[in-house]
């Protein structure tokens, strides 16, 4: 990782653990990261929330949980795009599904190793710094017009709502029209190294997405025993 991004990266930490903050804080202050500290997602929410490249969050804390307060940042539209990384002891495959269904760019289970903490901040910056370096584009394809950078679908002039995942399946698909892709390589390029997520998870974010974008959901077509296509002519 360059340098320049790393002294550039300004990271918050959100936990009730006042020993694990400060385990975080010192090794990414010891890589060159800017580190503050909030200990209740009702703290950091009277923070400048917006100054930070990445947070790492929590979830089981106080009144507001770690998924509320990533709920509550997508709302917004100043603070929406700010990678979330949480860290957590929840772990069971709802608890990541919901986390990456509110947007999260990765999902730590505790106990967790620091050097693996800091691997996974660093990929993510690198991510979310290539994707603002990108120039605009947009695919459209049938009624659908996706903007890769924005993350946004727009249906017949109307934006169309979808999850991380949703949306990263749809511009997978899109991307190669009439290509037959099977469960295990849409696991591996939208899921990548997350090894607790089950083939069923792919049908349940198809049939969601399908449900989301209406008319255009027959264009989607499951190919038995090999896997899902975009059809732009059905």
């Amino acid at each position: 990782m360059r340098p320049d991004l790393i002294k550039a990266s300004h990271i918050l930490v959100v936990d009730d653990e006042p020993d694990l903050c400060e385990i975080l804080q010192f090794n990414l202050e010891s890589e060159g990261f800017n580190v503050d500290i909030a200990f209740s997602a009702e703290e950091a929410l009277e923070l400048p929330i917006e100054k930070y490249d990445l947070i790492l969050l929590d979830v089981m804390m106080g009144e507001i949980s770690g998924f509320k307060l990533a709920n509550i940042l997508r709302k917004d539209e100043r603070l929406k795009d700010i990678p979330v990384i949480f860290v957590t002891a929840k772990t069971t495959e709802n608890d990541t599904l919901t986390g990456f269904n509110l947007g999260a760019e990765d999902y730590i289970s505790k106990p967790f190793s620091v050097k693996e903490v800091i691997a996974r901040v660093k990929v993510a910056l690198r991510h979310v710094k290539d994707q603002r370096g990108k120039k605009p584009s947009v695919i459209s394809i049938s009624n659908l017009n996706i903007f890769p950078e924005e993350k946004k679908l727009v249906i017949n002039g109307h934006t169309i709502n979808l999850t991380k995942k949703e949306f990263e399946i749809l511009l997978l698909l899109c991307k190669h029209p009439g290509k037959v892709f099977t469960r295990e390589e849409i696991l591996t390029q939208i899921w990548e190294q997350e090894s607790y997520i089950l083939d069923r998870t792919v049908d349940v974010n198809i049939t969601r997405l399908r449900k989301k974008i209406g008319n255009d959901s027959k264009k989607i077509v499951t190919r038995q025993g090999y896997g899902y296509c975009f059809e732009p002519d059905r």
